[in-house]
């Protein structure tokens, strides 16, 4: 039997800024050409900030477990 954790909302945006900083580094390294590469600060905080809000700082076994099972799931 497996169980399922529903996320608190403060872990689905800490999962939602995850994927959007995940997205912007994409994009960087995509723009780069293989050049440097810029994250855009503003995103940078935001990650970090919504990780200590719903108290994941340095459990990113758990954090990405749940950020695939949001990426994973129908919005």
């Amino acid at each position: 039997m497996t169980t399922t954790t529903v996320p608190t909302d403060r872990e689905r945006r800490a999962a939602q800024a995850y994927l959007r900083l995940l997205n912007a580094v994409r994009a960087a390294f995509a723009e780069a050409g293989g050049g440097p590469v810029a994250v855009p600060p503003a995103v940078l905080a935001e990650a970090d900030r919504a990780l200590r809000e719903a108290g994941l700082t340095g459990t990113e076994e758990i954090f990405l477990r749940r950020v695939g099972r949001h990426a994973a799931s129908p919005r």
